[in-house]
């Protein structure tokens, strides 16, 4: 049963309290990415064998895989997918940065490049659940960038082929390679390369505790998008809204993972207590009943504020990966919204819309750290390079100025870097 709160009772800060601890898994993908940089694909091949009940004889999914795929894919699906693709497309298009170039006709010239990425890996679970969308979500803003490579893993299933409605999205959304290798072994063979598996330089894409963990041991050698958890959403709602569609809103996140979290904030009381009930009601029917029950009762949480201001400034301290405002009006509220990853904006406006169809991403920043992070973008798939041009007569302008902070920093060498130019005239 899901736990109710009133803020007239009780803090917030203990209402909404993270902890953050270890997995457990550390030792053991540590252990992984080692085996997998010194065996590479035996090692891969090995763990796909025992963990995935596949024994590959090649990692890579050949276009008659893919082509097959693909024709075993529904054509309403189909459909569905390339009406997301666009709207994707169309959303991500207008994040593009352009480079810039400052002259200020003195013998200075600043700027700045944009440059693609040159090779990515984009991980999609094949878990619990196919995540076609996450294929879409994270490739496309790919292509968008410029970026020239890229290279999807997605772990097999038993019998040695990956899901046919991942591959589908892949050959959909334009990824170059397809390999068929999971979990931590993925992420290790994505960062260092083996025989079969080019070495990227970022690795995207959500997982499990061993594929963030992994992640996180090889950020540096790569880069990565986020150490994703488990997923959660925060819905606020007034006494005007349907009890039957909060309740479902909040489960539709709760049977992602067990160790999900859903939270109401209301201003009503009764509202709160008819959307516990309508929880127990949904739950009881909901085929991922195990999951979404051990999410609602062991995370899940209702909590009753004096007001819907109230609510934002609460649901700016959760910081919620997904946000929805569930008011009449709720452009009004928009602007105090300080620390949510995506805000789904009135009773029409399911969070489930913006996980497959509406087009902004749908890979955003869990945990709460939604205080400091942004949703995957267009950006996350390009660096910035900064160039500098002087004439002799602009730097011996600044020349003096430049030796004089040098030595306050104690660093002759970078003042006589200066000095030496004007000294040779």
């Amino acid at each position: 049963m899901i736990r109710i709160y009133d803020t007239s009772e009780i803090s917030v800060d203990k209402i909404v309290s993270r902890e953050v601890t270890k997995t457990g898994v550390e030792d053991i993908v540590a252990g992984i990415i080692a085996n997998v940089r010194e065996n590479g694909d035996k090692a891969l091949k090995e763990y796909s064998l025992k963990f995935d009940k596949a024994d590959l004889e090649s990692l890579e999914v050949s276009d008659a895989e893919i082509d097959e795929a693909f024709a075993a894919v529904d054509e309403k699906f189909i459909g569905i997918l390339k009406k997301a693709k666009e709207n994707i497309e169309n959303f991500h298009k207008r994040q593009l940065r352009n480079n810039f170039m400052i002259n200020d006709n003195n013998g200075i010239i600043l700027g700045q490049k944009v440059i693609p990425i040159e090779k990515v890996g984009v991980y999609v679970p094949g878990g619990t659940a196919p995540l076609p969308s996450t294929v879409l979500m994270t490739v496309i803003p790919a292509k968008i960038a410029g970026v020239s490579e890229i290279v999807m893993a997605t772990p097999p299933k038993a019998g040695g082929k990956a899901d046919p409605v991942i591959l589908a999205a892949a050959k959909l959304a334009g990824v170059g390679r397809i390999f068929k290798v999971g979990g931590a072994q993925a992420v290790a063979a994505l960062a260092y390369g083996t025989e079969s598996i080019p070495a990227v330089d970022k690795i995207v894409g959500p997982g499990n505790a061993f594929v963030a963990e992994a992640k996180k041991q090889v950020f540096g050698k790569v880069a990565i998008d986020m150490i994703a958890g488990p997923s959660d959403i925060c819905v606020i709602a007034d006494e005007t809204c349907s009890a039957r569609v909060v309740a479902a809103d909040m489960l539709s996140q709760a049977e992602h993972d067990k160790l999900a979290t859903a939270v109401l904030i209301t201003n009503s009381a009764s509202l709160a207590a008819s959307v516990s009930e309508e929880i127990e009601k949904q739950l009881s029917v909901l085929p991922r009943e195990e999951i979404a029950r051990t999410s609602i009762d062991n995370n899940g949480k209702i909590i009753i504020a004096e007001s819907i201001e109230k609510a934002i400034d609460i649901a700016n301290i959760v910081a919620p990966e997904h946000l929805e405002i569930c008011v009449d009006n709720p452009f009004d509220y928009l602007d105090r919204v300080k620390n949510a990853g995506s805000v789904f904006l009135g009773k029409n406006c399911p969070e489930p819309l913006g996980d497959y169809f509406a087009g902004p991403n749908h890979t955003l920043p869990t945990n709460g750290t939604a205080r400091f992070s942004s949703p995957l973008s267009v950006d996350d798939y390009v660096k910035k390079t900064a160039f500098t041009y002087y004439t002799a007569d602009a730097l011996d302008r600044v020349c003096d100025d430049i030796a004089y902070f040098a030595e306050k920093e104690m660093l002759s060498a970078h003042a006589r870097s200066v000095v030496a130019r004007k000294d040779e005239k």
